[in-house]
């Protein structure tokens, strides 16, 4: 049972990973027993078969992703223009950003009410922002902004040609600036 919670945590948390103590919390068991697990599903994940993803480790950070030799059917899937299409979640992260910027991840969630770490890999990832300084506040986290990159995928001069809040429709449906829908 914990190793199909392990993957399910691991699988939402994307990129971003868990370390190892968190999942130790998470799943309310000690670290000798998340090793076990862990150690086992790793094992699992690479002689089957049948399964693309594998379980890895980075400095006590794990994390799932793909086993190498399927390194060239992804290069092609990215390649086609499949795999260049933002998520729901990715757009909203990029329109907090767009109209908020300098802001920070912990700022974001509170917006959209929901973790936003993968969204924002990914954005980084295309490039369509970046980190922009640190907030000068306790553990000084990263301020988000947008790149020369997301104006010109968005067909924008400046910040200026961003429509102006105001004039969306029905602004309740977006989520008042406190978090609530």
């Amino acid at each position: 049972m914990y190793q199909a919670k392990i993957m399910a945590l691991l699988f939402v948390a994307g990129d971003q990973g868990i370390k190892e103590k968190d999942l130790a919390e998470l799943l309310e068991i000690d670290s000798a027993a998340l090793r076990q697990n862990i150690e086992e599903l790793t094992v699992k994940l690479m002689t089957d078969a049948d399964s693309g993803i594998q379980l890895v480790e980075f400095n006590s950070l794990y994390k799932l992703v793909t086993k190498n030799e399927f390194s060239d059917l992804l290069t092609k899937y990215f390649k086609s223009g499949l795999g260049t299409k933002l998520s729901q979640a990715a757009l909203e992260v990029l329109s907090i950003v767009a109209y908020r910027q300098p802001i920070t991840r912990i700022e974001i969630d509170e917006i959209r009410g929901v973790q936003s770490s993968g969204s924002l890999n990914t954005l980084l990832m295309r490039k369509l922002i970046k980190e922009n300084g640190k907030k000068n506040v306790p553990g000084h986290p990263n301020l988000y902004g947008l790149t020369d990159e997301f104006f010109d995928y968005f067909g924008i001069k400046n910040i200026k040609d961003l429509p102006k809040i105001e004039n969306f429709e029905d602004v309740s449906n977006i989520g008042d600036i406190d978090g609530e829908s």
